[in-house]
């Protein structure tokens, strides 16, 4: 039986995974105060643009808390994360698990602004009982619906990934490049760390691909790494490319604003892209959800699934949209919010 034309795309489409993790394309990473500040104004500057959230700000406690004032560094991440755009969506990077300040951390920021957090992000992840502790810190701190997000770093890591995605507790796992080339001793040159070697050498792409098939094993968000030529918007505007349509990332780092418009815009569907998918849909519907012809070819539901999740990208990335269209987005205005724990 066919459901009702009125049913909404998605939950026809993708059925029992209607709730899997849609996240922005881009995740920003700032842990100095003024550039903190400077993110989150930049945030609130491109919602009233797009209409929408485009992209997360990860407040960062790793990186940016200096020696000795671990405990004044997430107290100002709670503080900016509190007076943020209540639109906006802020995550919290933390220290690793075996860190001395990452139980203070975790009281701390999951403690008094768990609510108010996106996310919170444990970097330097090796296996699934890391994720076991810092889901009981989150839970210790009351923050019982507060998504995980970790980074990994070694061989080892990318070795268990599956296993790592599978909790669900976890939202994304993020590729960590520099630390991964690092732990193999010089075996893997220099070069694999820049824009254009990360794509080429076999052992950094085998563990791109792990973590990318990992994530969609499980319905989890394969977040890419960074890309250091900061002041290079073509590299990273490729490198973000090459990610999205050869490795199968559906999100991505940046460390510096100049990067976060390239990283949209490369992950974003083209406009011909979106007015075919929406024509598509358009018939589907019409339809019923029942195989049409269109363009010469045979459609049924497998391939309304993908053009579905082409407009739900062009979504997330603020791009316009067909107006008989915007109205499904407009019911799912929740989609950049934090995972409820029904979703996870």
């Amino acid at each position: 039986m066919n459901p009702p034309a009125s049913a909404h795309p998605r939950d026809v489409l993708l059925g029992s995974h209607a709730g899997l993790v849609v996240l922005p394309v881009c995740d920003h990473y700032s842990g100095v105060e003024q550039r903190m500040r400077k993110s989150l104004q930049l945030q609130a500057e491109m919602i009233e643009e797009f209409g929408a959230c485009v992209f997360d700000v990860t407040l960062d406690c790793e990186d940016g808390a200096p020696v000795g004032g671990e405990a004044d560094h997430a107290a100002l991440v709670v503080a900016l994360a509190q007076a943020a755009d209540p639109r906006a969506r802020v995550a919290a990077r933390v220290h690793p698990v075996d860190h001395p300040a990452f139980a203070a951390d975790m009281a701390t920021i999951a403690g008094q602004a768990g609510s108010r957090l996106a996310h919170i992000m444990v970097p330097k992840v090796e296996s699934v009982q890391d994720v076991q502790q810092a889901e009981q810190a989150l839970l210790a701190a009351g923050a019982v619906d507060l998504p995980l997000q970790v980074l990994i770093e070694s061989p080892a890591a990318v070795h268990r990934a599956f296993e790592i995605a599978a909790h669900p507790r976890v939202q994304s796992i993020s590729f960590g490049l520099m630390d991964f080339v690092s732990a193999h001793g010089g075996a893997i040159p220099a070069e694999a760390m820049g824009a254009q070697g990360q794509f080429t050498h076999p052992l950094v792409v085998r563990a791109k691909l792990e973590i990318a098939s990992a994530c969609h094993a499980y319905g989890k968000v394969p977040s890419h790494c960074v890309v250091t030529e900061f002041s290079d918007p073509q590299a990273m505007q490729a490198a973000a490319r090459r990610a999205s349509r050869e490795f199968g990332y559906t999100r991505m780092w940046s460390i510096h604003p100049a990067q976060i418009r390239p990283i949209i815009e490369a992950m974003a569907p083209g406009a011909e892209e979106i007015e075919r998918a929406a024509r598509l849909i358009q018939a589907a519907v019409a339809a019923d959800w029942a195989p049409v012809a269109f363009e010469k070819q045979l459609h049924d539901r497998a391939s309304y699934r993908y053009f579905w999740q082409v407009l739900e990208r062009a979504h997330q990335t603020g791009r316009p949209l067909p107006p008989d269209m915007q109205p499904y987005f407009d019911e799912r205005r929740d989609a950049h919010r934090p995972a409820t724990e029904a979703q996870r």
